[in-house]
């Protein structure tokens, strides 16, 4: 399934300057992995972020954010950010910034 270049040039750009940051398509769509644990990335033409148990939770309450499932059952910590919640790059980096916080305190894989 094809997903938004526009999308993953611009994360790709948010992330450039970070270290320990890989590409690999994974779930059907891009994915960007911090020091082996996956990040985020892009379905379809929306951003997915991976935010923990707490953080993901309190996202789903927010305007344009649904849970990720693909398969009929939700991934677990993954957050779907449709386009409307990432239109600029601010909002982009900040939804960046938030799975930042979480799978950089994961074990490096």
């Amino acid at each position: 399934m094809p997903f938004s270049e526009s999308l993953a040039g611009r994360i790709r750009d948010t992330l450039a300057r970070k270290k320990n940051i890989e590409e690999r398509r994974m779930f059907g769509c891009l994915c960007l992995l911090l020091n082996g644990n996956a990040l985020v990335g892009v379905w379809k033409n929306s951003l997915i972020a991976r935010l923990g148990p707490v953080d993901g939770e309190e996202a789903l309450l927010e305007p344009h954010v649904r849970q990720f499932d693909i398969t009929g059952k939700p991934m677990r910590n993954w957050v779907v950010v449709e386009p409307e919640g990432v239109e600029d790059d601010d909002q982009l980096k900040e939804w960046i910034d938030r799975a930042i916080k979480f799978v950089g305190k994961l074990p490096k894989k």
